[in-house]
């Protein structure tokens, strides 16, 4: 807006279209790199190839940071972003979806421009608004997913969610739905973190305050501890301590890394049994082998949280086809999804001489379709 111009790298990976067109988020983030999108776009292969559905894997963005920046501004960046890319994706090509710094406000921009260039209303991008080619269920999708797949492991015992305790970390969109998801499974929901800190709420947080937590999140932009202070059941804590709270479940739904060796090892003392992930890859190596060492239900994220771009894929087909369907049919669609998956991990694992070991099954499930499709296709 000042009139200064601003040159900021962008990049997009198309990592293998063996399955179907290239897949994977943008993502506007001052961290980001060509290093860390080709590792990024590595994982998003093998998560697609899980969920069943026709997509490749890809991963792009740039180091243009949104915040801070005027409305008027990132229109402006997403409009160059995108004049350079188009010539590169296309509805049967490679089909974007948002990240860590692209929400529906910068999908729009993107969107416009494309057609703006090339002239022609396509499904080149997913995560689109309800009025102009967009899914239900798109936004509650990845924290759905998480728990429909942590109901599938806790089934294989003869478990459900009814009357366990769950610990939720984060408090953006993953953790909300998840969190939303457990309430109508029976389960009670005691805690949410952002960076700040963390809430305990030992009533569990009930589907009037987590109307509260939609409010203070999504339209103020609020910090969590206001929870505590507008409800005398929660007590807020300072810092990163929400595994240390004792519970059944627990689902870290907020960044990479923020469960380590030692928090896993507090939970596995509190005798938690369950632990699937709404991050990518929440959990550290060193937390991943005590997880899998002990035996418990543990889903990870290339599992666990395909639920989102499952329903990215759902919005190509009903773009495909010209058409949007009902919440009930996108959510009964997600669920079956999460279900097979969880039966590939499961199958998988047994397979290969290691039952219930669900991120050897889902790594070699996932690989497995792929090496198989290219040696179909030949060297190519």
């Amino acid at each position: 807006d000042a009139g200064k111009v601003q040159v900021n790298r962008g990049f997009r990976v198309e990592f293998n279209s063996a399955i179907g067109p290239y897949k994977g988020g943008l993502r506007f983030h001052p961290s980001v790199n060509q290093g860390i999108l080709k590792f990024l776009g590595f994982e998003q292969v093998f998560k697609n190839s899980l969920t069943t559905l026709p997509m490749g894997g890809g991963k792009g963005g740039s180091d243009f940071d949104p915040k801070g920046k005027s409305d008027f501004e990132v229109m402006r960046f997403c409009q160059s972003f995108m004049t350079e890319l188009c010539r590169h994706i296309g509805p049967n090509t490679d089909v974007p979806a948002g990240d860590i710094g692209v929400g529906g406000r910068e999908i729009g921009f993107l969107f416009g421009q494309y057609k703006r260039v090339r002239n022609a209303f396509e499904g080149i991008l997913t995560g689109k608004g309800l009025n102009w080619g967009g899914s239900l269920i798109r936004p509650e999708a990845t924290g759905y997913g998480t728990v429909y797949f942590a109901e599938e492991m806790l089934k294989t015992k003869g478990k459900s969610f009814d009357g366990l305790k769950v610990s939720v970390s984060g408090s953006g969109n993953v953790a909300q739905y998840a969190t939303e998801k457990v309430n109508q499974l029976g389960g009670k929901v005691i805690t949410l973190s952002d960076s700040s800190g963390y809430i305990v709420d030992e009533e569990g947080i009930s589907p009037e305050k987590l109307d509260f937590v939609f409010e203070l999140k999504n339209v103020k932009r609020g910090r969590i501890k206001e929870y505590a202070d507008k409800f005398s059941s929660a007590k807020y804590f300072e810092g990163t301590g929400v595994w240390n709270v004792p519970v059944d479940v627990a689902l870290p739904c907020a960044t990479q890394n923020e469960l380590n060796g030692d928090d896993a090892d507090t939970l596995l003392k509190n005798g938690c049994f369950c632990v699937a992930e709404g991050a990518n890859m929440p959990s550290t190596p060193d937390a991943v082998e005590k997880f899998v060492k002990a035996k418990i239900h543990y889903g990870p994220g290339k599992a666990a949280n395909a639920g989102g771009v499952a329903v990215s894929g759902l919005e190509m087909s009903q773009n495909s086809m010209r058409l949007s369907w009902t919440r009930e049919e996108v959510d009964e669609r997600l669920h079956n999804i999460m279900i097979s998956i969880h039966e590939t991990c499961k199958n998988t694992s047994e397979e290969y001489g290691d039952p219930g070991n669900n991120v050897m099954g889902a790594n070699i499930g996932g690989f497995i379709k792929i090496a198989d499709t290219m040696l179909d296709q030949g060297v190519v």
